[in-house]
């Protein structure tokens, strides 16, 4: 991995756990050699529009987009902390999502976080999981302000026969 991906992902990571940041705050948490590479990094991520960056009258702020959100959970769905627990807790958890075709990029990346965290597609907007991503996912609806359009379900009610359907589809 490129040390610039890792600024980049400290930097995502940072800005996940404020609302904003002054830049300067950001710059300066790193050794002071690599101050260029942070805000090169920062810069990479205003003009990728995964963060955006605000003045005020005595300094610049670093602030994430909803685009920089869903890559933020992207990044912690995919690093090695992010592990669940790998031990089923006996509840399912079922996502239905339902986005128009005019929102076909917001779709297109919450299937690709459902497929990093596990889900399963049964039937188009329908995605099934043993695994408790059920949080990431009301964290994700409520950023996005998806109230209808992404529903969660947890439940341990499910017919036997589909049951093993499902759990031959996540042991394979």
């Amino acid at each position: 991995m490129s040390r610039k991906n890792d600024y980049s992902k400290k930097i995502l990571k940072k800005l996940g756990e404020n609302r904003a940041i002054p830049v300067e705050i950001l710059g300066s948490q790193e050794d002071p050699k690599n101050k260029y590479s942070v805000n090169r990094s920062l810069k990479n991520l205003v003009e990728a529009g995964f963060a955006e960056l605000h003045d005020s009258e005595h300094q610049t702020y670093a602030k994430l987009t909803k685009e920089g959100k869903k890559r933020l959970n992207s990044i912690l769905l995919s690093g090695e902390d992010a592990l669940v627990n790998p031990n089923w807790d006996g509840f399912w958890r079922i996502v239905l999502l339902d986005l128009p075709e005019n929102r076909k990029q917001e779709r297109e990346s919450l299937r690709y976080l459902l497929k990093k965290a596990g889900f399963v597609c049964l039937k188009n907007s329908v995605w099934i999981s043993p695994l408790p991503y059920e949080y990431l996912f009301e964290n994700i609806k409520k950023d996005l302000g998806l109230s209808t359009e992404l529903m969660i379900f947890i439940t341990d009610k499910i017919d036997e026969t589909t049951k093993q359907i499902f759990l031959k589809s996540f042991l394979n």
